[in-house]
């Protein structure tokens, strides 16, 4: 098959990382595939000289919402009956009854549960949101736009969004094969698995070995081990920059040696700015002894609260902010969307920092892939706003099963921890530790990682060829 076209199918802005900003194009483009982008985001990637077809004024039925809820909340429960493990009810986002319209559509959903809560009643669930998505003028646009494009696959970026699903059934319906991958590694423990398709490209075995669990119904032989290739910019050498530059772009001080606090969003690290001012103390403890060290303060991407404003003041000397280059293009999460710009910006706070604490995140495998340490908060705070979050809750998610052994990242747990552990850092004690942290990487995400794209575009050159 000479130049097969395929469609790159972006739902919403979670792909642009992986597949926008990366050299998957590129790699894709040099084993001759024809790549169009069916876009679905407020970015322009004919601004990357990359050829797009943009949805118009796409919409779900309305229906489908209720019934995604209603999928996710049964495939929990079935989680729960079959692992006997209560964790999974953590997963779940409260239903609401802000007002009449808010309470009928969740008590709706609870009798969609009560009457659909077992395996055959998922099937007719899923059965239904196809019959609904059927009915949308997005299906039908989106079988025109395909019968007059007939692409060899449509590769969708990711398996959660709702509007994916009617133009992933307007390819099944014509002939067209699909796939998609699961884009991140605590996915699909978290019931966010809402389209079908005939192929899932996961992150390693480890990820593969879990869709087939949740997931029954899917074959094994539907399944591609390709690794993701979020984690390939770090082994980039030419988007580093060197210290000396790195330093000046961000007003950093020459003289000290920088450690990251990387945050998480307020759902799930309500307290934050308290881990944030540990830190610092800690800092300032080591300078009196007589370090020489900064902070540099890296934001969740989409928190835009002024929850840190109070610390940032107070250790304005300690504390350097970096704020993520993401762009804001709406109110909703989904609508902020990554740059290029942004992974450079990471891959140079990584290069240029010590190590990283924050609460559970995936950042300890970036960090990884330079050789450097994790800390992982491990502590209470009290906090009247968030009275009932725990972060002992947050380590017994599923994902972080994973874990090789309990050394892959050092545990803070307890604001004195954080000296130990930035001072063990420093005195060149923590190789141990990285090198269980690359273990861990090993086992989440398939090696090398910097292979990711090559591996998709194999794959998808042997699945178009079967």
């Amino acid at each position: 098959m000479q130049n097969p076209k395929i469609f790159i199918l972006l739902p919403d802005g979670v792909g642009l990382r992986n597949f926008s900003f990366t050299n998957f194009h590129k790699i894709g483009t040099q084993k001759g595939f024809d790549i169009t982008f069916w876009n679905n985001t407020p970015f322009d990637l004919t601004d990357l000289g990359f050829k797009e077809i943009r949805f118009t004024n796409p919409k779900a039925h309305p229906l489908t919402d209720l019934l995604k809820n209603a999928q996710t909340q049964i495939e929990l429960n079935l989680n729960i009956k079959k692992s006997k493990d209560p964790i999974y009810n953590h997963y779940r986002f409260p239903l609401s009854y802000k007002n009449i319209k808010a309470a009928l559509k969740s008590t709706y959903i609870k009798g969609l549960v009560l009457r659909y809560n077992s395996e055959k009643g998922l099937v007719k669930i899923r059965k239904s949101i196809a019959q609904q998505e059927r009915k949308t003028k997005l299906y039908h646009d989106s079988l025109a736009t395909l019968q007059h494009e007939k692409p060899a696959m449509v590769f969708c970026t990711n398996q959660r969004m709702m509007l994916a699903v009617a133009p992933l059934l307007a390819a099944q319906d014509l002939g067209i094969p699909t796939a998609t991958f699961i884009f991140s590694w605590d996915n699909l423990p978290k019931a966010t698995k809402i389209i079908e398709t005939d192929y899932y490209f996961v992150w390693s075995e480890h990820m593969k070995n879990e869709l087939l669990y949740y997931y029954p119904y899917v074959k094994e032989s539907q399944v591609i081990v390709s690794g993701t290739p979020q984690f390939e910019p770090h082994f980039e050498a030419d988007y580093l920059m060197t210290k000396e530059a790195f330093f000046a772009a961000y007003h950093l001080d020459n003289s000290k040696k920088y450690l990251c606090f990387s945050g998480d969003d307020i759902t799930t690290s309500p307290n934050d700015p308290t881990y944030l001012e540990d830190m610092a103390q800690a800092v300032k403890k080591l300078n009196e002894k007589g370090h020489r060290l900064g902070i540099i303060f890296r934001r969740c991407p989409v928190d835009f609260s002024n929850r840190f404003d109070k610390v940032l003041s107070k250790y304005s000397d300690l504390i350097t902010p970096i704020n993520p280059k993401w762009e804001k293009k709406g109110e909703a999460w989904h609508a902020i969307l990554p740059t290029k710009d942004d992974l450079i910006l990471q891959m140079n706070t990584i290069k240029h920092t010590e190590l990283v604490i924050n609460l559970g995140s995936s950042m300890v495998f970036d960090y990884a892939a330079f050789d450097k340490p994790c800390g992982y908060v491990n502590y209470e705070v009290k906090n009247a706003s968030a009275p009932h979050w725990s972060v002992h809750t947050i380590y017994k998610f599923i994902h972080f099963r994973s874990m090789p052994n309990k050394e892959t990242v050092f545990w803070i747990n307890d604001p004195e921890s954080m000296e130990q552990f930035i001072a063990q850092t420093l005195n060149g004690n923590s190789s141990a530790t990285v090198a269980h942290a690359k273990a861990w990487f090993e086992k989440i995400n398939q090696h090398p990682p910097n292979l990711a794209s090559e591996r998709i575009w194999t794959a998808i050159q042997q699945l178009i060829q079967n």
